[in-house]
């Protein structure tokens, strides 16, 4: 089985292992992550997930290999297209790369993340990335576009012009250098990106999910809109959280929790 799912409390950790190919996709591993990914989603104990390569790769992109395999063929990518009459779109070819979930995912990224792999990083939320980790169009080389949303993702995190360089480049991007620009979240020593990804989930999931995931959703509604109508939208969205979940929290602060800054009991 090349995916396997872990469960800690309320953190769930998805691990992609085909280690002999660097977790390079599959048709099988495609299906099954978006299936791991669609059952953490429906699961009212599950709050943060996490996203792992197992073997020291995250993802190396689609299999080149099986790929090839398939020239000539159409009916593949026809699979995949989307709908006209307004349907869920069908996995993507990395898989879970359309998902829109309303919890949010961390990507671990041990050693390369490259191609459709760093479209998959690109999916999730935030990425945790070991010291020697790094993301790159390297698709580049082989004349294959990018389709699991990395022309739509990466300029919304960096910007145009840096999504740009490192689309049309094809070039290795390190850790250090995510980091800076703000494609990395965290930088981890090495081994350890697994481990700081659940210890970032773990402390997500302390706070009360309503409002996280009202919050998060608000960041995805309001993008490329005017300032007025982002701020709208934010309100509606939110205030029905404010009047559950945070007037609950307000009473636990006027209590005495929390104070000081001290998020230990709250």
């Amino acid at each position: 089985m090349s995916v396997t799912v872990e469960r800690n409390g309320p953190v769930t950790t998805v691990i992609h292992s085909r280690p002999e190919a660097r977790n390079a996709m599959d048709v099988e591993s495609a299906e099954a992550l978006v299936e791991a990914f669609l059952a953490f989603e429906r699961d009212p104990d599950a709050a943060v997930a996490v996203f792992w390569g197992a073997g020291g790769a995250f993802c190396a992109g689609w299999d080149l290999k099986l790929a090839a395999s398939l020239a000539g063929q159409a009916e593949p990518l026809k699979a995949l297209d989307f709908p006209e009459d307004g349907r869920p779109a069908p996995r993507g070819p990395m898989g879970p790369s359309r998902l829109e979930l309303s919890k949010p995912v961390i990507a671990a990224v041990a050693g390369p993340a490259v191609a459709g792999g760093f479209e998959l990083a690109l999916w999730c939320d935030l990425r945790v990335m070991e010291e020697d980790a790094y993301f790159g169009v390297y698709c580049r080389r082989w004349g294959i576009p990018l389709i699991d949303g990395g022309t739509v993702r990466l300029p919304r995190i960096v910007g145009q012009g840096r999504a740009l360089d490192i689309i049309l480049t094809g070039r290795k991007v390190t850790a250090e250098e995510a980091y800076r620009i703000g494609l990395a979240d965290r930088v981890a020593p090495k081994f350890k990106a697994r481990e700081v990804a659940e210890e970032v989930a773990q402390e997500i999931a302390r706070f009360p999910q309503e409002c996280v995931r009202a919050d998060r959703r608000s960041v995805h509604l309001q993008h490329g809109l005017p300032v007025a109508e982002a701020l709208r939208r934010e309100w509606e969205n939110s205030v029905h959280v404010l009047e559950r979940e945070g007037v609950a929290g307000a009473a636990r602060f006027s209590s005495g929790k929390g104070r000081g800054g001290d998020f230990g009991a709250i």
